[in-house]
């Protein structure tokens, strides 16, 4: 077959102009897209560690009540990926938390949700420490840093935040963990916007919008908000920022089988994991991520996600 000069030409210059032809292997348009909120996760190569991971956690819904119900969890599990056979460690909340921090249940919190005090507190080492201080815990409704009792309302419980449970915390809990704010301004927000998100962040919903007080529908709304403010900031785009979105435990209906989506411009969509894991399994590929060194309590014997997960 002849080809002329003039359909080289042609082809070298749609080729140019970015309209999807690839020359000699070259990278197609596609694959160079950037992640949008409308598609966080594109398949991007994943870096050796990442520089930041951010874990917000949704409260006492089982898998099956959010995967199909909750419109904006289930379309970012198409869009992303999602463990399909996850379960949280124990009931009530209080413990779920510690253990997806420290890599186990402290005795002193086994069974109880209580304020941090007295008797319900824990010295574990935890992925705060671990972070050597690049962590903030942003906790919505919280009335001033590190607040240890319940807002008389009851969005805020300090039981959600993991942080001031641990007695080696103390001092840093006054300053690392710190009001959420709204997606316009506050701490989070002016984060993201800084550059200035820490290697380890929790984020807290208030009690409305965990679902905690069955309102999965606000919870639902909540994330359709925050996560594409997340995706659309800079340490989401250079793609060295993921995202966890877990629940504490189901509702003692469904023996603590919970939903998980991981959101990462590396994560394939419609990523379905289908292993055993646990908050354990969370921590652990969260410590590898990050390059942190040790793995936590069960986190060490726990499956690891990454590979699954292209993280």
């Amino acid at each position: 077959m002849r080809v002329s000069l003039r359909s080289i030409a042609l082809f070298a210059a749609l080729a140019v102009s970015g309209l999807g032809l690839v020359l000699l292997g070259g990278p197609s348009a596609a694959s160079a897209a950037a992640p949008t909120p409308s598609a966080p996760c594109i398949g991007s190569s994943a870096p050796a560690h990442y520089a930041h991971v951010v874990v917000i956690v949704e409260e006492n819904k089982s898998y099956n009540q959010v995967m199909g119900h909750a419109p904006y969890e289930t379309a970012v599990s198409k869009a992303c990926g999602f463990a399909a056979n996850m379960r949280a460690e124990t009931y009530p909340s209080l413990p779920n938390y510690l253990a997806m921090t420290s890599g186990a249940v402290p005795g002193a919190v086994a069974g109880r949700d209580c304020q941090p005090s007295g008797d319900c507190m824990a010295s574990a080492p935890t992925i705060f420490d671990q972070t050597a201080g690049s962590w903030r815990v942003y906790a919505e409704s919280m009335p001033g840093n590190c607040a240890r009792k319940n807002t008389p309302d009851g969005l805020y419980v300090p039981r959600h935040t993991a942080a001031p449970y641990f007695t080696g915390l103390a001092a840093a809990c006054l300053t690392h963990q710190v009001p959420l704010g709204t997606t316009a301004a506050g701490a989070l927000a002016g984060d993201l916007k800084a550059g200035t998100l820490p290697m380890f962040a929790l984020v807290v919903p208030n009690t409305t919008n965990d679902a905690h007080g069955g309102c999965l529908s606000c919870a639902d709304a909540w994330l359709s908000r925050w996560v594409p403010k997340i995706v659309a900031s800079p340490a989401y785009q250079d793609g060295a920022t993921a995202v966890f979105i877990t629940y504490d435990s189901d509702d003692a209906s469904a023996k603590n089988h919970i939903a998980t989506l991981v959101i990462a411009p590396s994560v394939k969509p419609g990523t379905v994991a289908t292993g055993a894991y646990t908050h354990y399994s969370m921590l652990r590929t969260i410590e590898s991520m990050l390059g942190l060194r040790g793995r936590l309590g069960g986190a060490a014997s726990a499956l690891g996600m990454r590979p699954v997960f292209n993280l």
